[in-house]
């Protein structure tokens, strides 16, 4: 099964037991830890935990098993690690604060030509004059 194909079937799965917010994220080009992030979520704890349930059942029946899953007692934040497809359940209050969308998201159009993140365009761009360079200078003393 692909990562793609993979993918799919646990955003399925978790919209079977009426997850919230499904996104699948391609983060290939981002990092090499994954291929792909499933991001859901659930109202109460106890929906965290059936999503959870509902996408290792999926996933058993095509020979697929997570290789670790870490926070299902707590049921705020699920991670089911597949390898090459990380899923995170959240309960809404735990999804907006660690906002893992924005996170691995592309940068802005603005950002990228900034090239440093910034939103303002460089000095060099912006027209400032040239540094005049080190040296010894007459300096004008203003007397009031």
């Amino acid at each position: 099964m692909t990562p793609l194909q993979l993918s799919r079937l646990i955003a399925n799965a978790a919209a079977e037991k009426k997850a919230r917010g499904i996104v699948r994220l391609d983060i290939r080009q981002k990092t090499s830890i994954a291929d792909y992030f499933v991001i859901c979520e659930g109202d109460t704890d106890r929906q965290v935990r059936a999503i959870t349930d509902s996408i290792i059942e999926a996933g058993k029946s095509k020979g697929v098993r997570p290789l670790r899953i870490a926070g299902y007692d707590d049921g705020s934040w699920v991670v089911l690690d597949y390898a090459s497809v990380i899923v995170h359940v959240f309960l809404p209050g735990e999804r907006s604060y660690y906002d893992l969308e924005s996170l691995w998201k592309g940068p802005a159009k603005a950002d990228a030509a900034a090239g440093n993140g910034s939103k303002k365009t460089p000095a060099k761009e912006r027209g400032r004059p040239a540094r005049k360079p080190a040296g010894a200078t007459r300096r004008r003393i203003r007397s009031y």
